[in-house]
């Protein structure tokens, strides 16, 4: 009986000490996700405060002096997350007042889909001739691709303005889309993901004579069904909130995307800001939420078959 006791009492002890984890864990992790949201919620919920609401909070952030410099802020701004009195006069503004922000945001969609589209469909037949080929050349051919992954877009900016500029190209859109589209990011990914597919499908299907074309639409493309997805929504992500190309290739304001164009609301209407990052912020979330499965199918197989 006492040993039974005994082992009862082992087994609460070690189910506490369980718990105890768990729930800290818990809360830690509750703590960094309220602390990685709260920008989020933020934006959206000062969205729907009035003009003269906003500036009596953080009015006081964005003042200038008169040669424009920033003025140092004694008092203590504090962060207003239910607004007073809900307004949408800044969602109307937006959409119906101000059409300059609805134009950026289509320059966005401009660039962002085709890009998304060519890249997918060069790197697939890029992917495909990389997993079929072999020999020293293409080894080299894709190590030189590794290498450009690796570099950051200010490291490329320089030559692709300079090549755009040769090409007759700079401050027109495809100053933008032809780098997007032959970015080689896609490839590095679609590449491993291909390289994982086993060999003894292909054999077959080239046994039963399938021609190289057939193989890759009816093999490769719904192998890699999962990698094309989690690819896709990488590149819309990444060209969306694309910076840095569009400032130094396009000179034209007119041509400029609409992550662009919200660092110069935030300079003069503060309530404008809050509701256009919101409406910045809608096609990523969908595709985010639309794609979440596949997005993490393609990252945890990394190419594999399931069995």
């Amino acid at each position: 009986m006492k040993e039974q006791k005994r082992e009862k009492i082992l087994k609460i002890k070690k189910r506490l000490k369980k718990f105890t984890r768990v729930s800290v864990l818990f809360l830690i992790a509750l703590m960094f996700a309220a602390i990685f949201l709260l920008p989020t919620v933020l934006t959206v919920t000062n969205s729907f405060m009035n003009e003269t609401e906003i500036n009596a909070n953080y009015g006081k952030i964005f003042e200038t002096t008169e040669k424009g410099g920033k003025v140092f802020v004694s008092d203590t701004i504090y962060i207003k997350l239910i607004p007073n009195k809900v307004s949408f006069d800044q969602y109307i503004s937006v959409l119906f007042k101000s059409p300059d922000y609805l134009y950026k945001f289509w320059n966005s969609v401009i660039y962002t889909v085709p890009i998304m589209i060519f890249q997918l469909v060069v790197a697939l037949l890029a992917s495909y001739g990389f997993m079929r080929l072999k020999g020293r050349l293409k080894e080299m051919l894709f190590f030189v691709y590794i290498i450009i992954c690796l570099m950051p877009y200010q490291v490329t900016l320089v030559p692709n303005f300079l090549v755009s500029k040769w090409l007759g190209i700079l401050d027109t859109r495809w100053a933008i889309w032809l780098p997007g589209m032959f970015s080689p990011f896609a490839v590095y990914l679609l590449t491993k993901y291909m390289k994982r597919i086993p060999k003894s499908i292909i054999e077959a299907a080239k046994v039963d004579g399938a021609s190289e074309w057939k193989i890759f639409i009816k093999i490769c493309l719904p192998l890699c069904k999962g990698a094309i997805y989690s690819v896709a929504i990488l590149i819309f992500i990444d060209f969306w909130n694309m910076v840095e190309q569009p400032l130094i290739l396009l000179t034209d304001e007119f041509l400029h995307p609409l992550s662009i164009f919200l660092s110069k609301i935030n300079a003069g209407e503060i309530g404008l800001a809050f509701a256009v990052a919101c409406v910045y912020m809608v096609p990523s979330l969908l595709i985010f939420l639309y794609g979440e499965d596949y997005l993490v199918e393609g990252i945890s197989y990394q190419g594999g078959v399931k069995g």
